[in-house]
């Protein structure tokens, strides 16, 4: 257990600290950007490549200016708070997905997907602007990097673990011991982290565009009317329950708010 622990630390000694700006929160991330953004890219292509962009061009379009002005609402921020270099860094593309399942996404670089399923659920411009202000909040916070990062030790856990069971005859339990315990403890909290963090981000970026952010909170009632109460228990879940996530962005609103107009940098003309 003593190798374990020395491991680890050492492992957690090597990795890189940074802060997420506006959340404040320290971050791992030893995964640069160099290293994930032209995989991020790539598989974004191959991704449209193999699956059908939406024929509705009122929400594409609607998809896309949305997306375009909450990103471009981060890259003001970015490049008044010396930023640059990052700012830089940034592919944005906004795409909508012919496909029934209720979902969106975001990859390292701010790769958008919308998928056709999810538009209901947002019901209007500000409940897309939840949705995008949600998913570019990810990208933003490099919660990918991060995860890559956090995955990454928890490997080098298991394996210092390996070493050190391996001529016991609990080996196999400790091991199974291990992979549940980081999954639930570590790896699945961690996520729902991310989810939280994005939620209240997305909630400042939505605001920062000019949408109303009370939608934020009112996108996840509808989601919540949608699933009927079927979702897992929440300690066992990546995502924080809809109740959680509607207080949470009830709660958070006026500080949302403050934070918008503190952050927000006008266009320059």
């Amino acid at each position: 257990m003593k190798k374990i622990i020395a491991l680890t630390f050492l492992a957690a000694f090597l990795v890189e600290c940074s802060t997420v700006p506006i959340t404040g929160r320290k971050r791992l991330n030893f995964v640069n950007d160099a290293q994930i953004l032209p995989a991020s890219f790539a598989q974004y292509k191959g991704f449209l490549e193999e699956n059908k962009l939406s024929t509705n061009t009122k929400q594409t379009n609607q998809i896309r200016r949305v997306g375009k002005n909450i990103s471009a609402a981060v890259d003001r921020f970015m490049r008044a708070n010396g930023m640059t270099a990052e700012a830089n860094s940034y592919e944005w593309e906004f795409n909508l997905v012919e496909d029934k399942t209720v979902n969106a996404w975001c990859l390292p670089g701010g790769k958008v997907v919308f998928y056709t399923g999810i538009m209901p659920i947002c019901a209007n411009e500000d409940g897309v602007a939840a949705v995008m202000g949600h998913e570019v909040a990810h990208a933003f916070a490099k919660h990918g990097q991060e995860r890559m990062s956090t995955g990454q030790l928890q490997q080098l856990g298991g394996v210092a673990l390996a070493l050190s069971t391996q001529n016991s005859k609990n080996a196999e339990m400790w091991n199974m011991a291990y992979g549940l315990g980081t999954q639930v403890g570590v790896m699945l909290p961690f996520s729902r982290e991310h989810e939280t963090e994005a939620d209240k981000l997305g909630l400042v970026f939505m605001i920062m565009a000019g949408y109303k952010g009370e939608e934020a909170a009112e996108v996840w009632v509808r989601m919540s009317e949608r699933s009927g109460g079927g979702a897992p228990p929440e300690f066992m879940s990546t995502h924080p329950s809809n109740q959680t996530r509607i207080q949470t962005l009830r709660n958070f609103l006026p500080e949302a708010k403050k934070l918008a107009a503190k952050y927000n940098v006008p266009t320059s003309k």
